[in-house]
């Protein structure tokens, strides 16, 4: 087998991978840690304080700093995936194809989708005039769908995440044709 050559040289290729990646991985490990801690630890308390805490989470979570992760990963990898498009289509841009497929659709577009009208039919929700019934009725409608929607997004996020990470180990053989890695 003959050796692969490679360049240790850092493009702007390189550097929007690397970002990519730490955004793609923070946004999963927030998922990640809701799923482990958030859901079980809201799962013991009453339907008021359930309801009420997760009105509260998804109003705060509206922040630069989740923007940062969440946006940036759906714009980071279609671009990541663009600076590795080249004449000679290697296993990296491949990689980075699916990652981007399913991060958009099973982390971006599942929350878009999904978690972000349950939330928005949750903040309407008043609930200091709902009795205990509309109360435990709301948690009802809401919990056990935003949950499985949430293991769908953190299944869908770590994936994306094993996949960049592939291609990230995987060389990229250095030959004329292979410009546009170097962009």
């Amino acid at each position: 087998m003959t050796p692969v050559k490679t360049t240790n040289m850092f493009t702007l290729a390189h550097i929007v991978l690397i970002v990519t990646a730490t955004m793609t991985a923070l946004i999963s490990g927030l998922f990640y840690a809701w799923s482990c801690s958030v859901v079980p630890g809201l799962a013991r308390v009453s339907d008021s304080t359930y309801l009420e805490a997760m009105q509260q989470i998804n109003r705060a979570i509206l922040n630069p700093v989740f923007f940062m992760s969440f946006i940036g990963t759906a714009l980071l990898l279609p671009l990541s995936t663009w600076l590795h498009y080249g004449p000679d289509l290697n296993a990296r841009f491949w990689l980075l194809l699916l990652a981007s497929i399913v991060y958009l659709a099973g982390t971006f577009g599942v929350t878009m989708f999904g978690n972000v009208p349950l939330n928005d039919a949750l903040d309407a929700f008043n609930l200091s005039s709902a009795t205990a019934q509309e109360l435990a009725a709301q948690r009802a409608r809401f919990e056990g769908l935003w949950n499985n929607l949430n293991i769908i997004r953190t299944i869908a996020g770590i994936t994306a995440l094993i996949l960049i990470i592939i291609a990230c180990l995987n060389p990229v053989e250095v030959t004329a044709r292979t410009t546009a890695v170097y962009r």
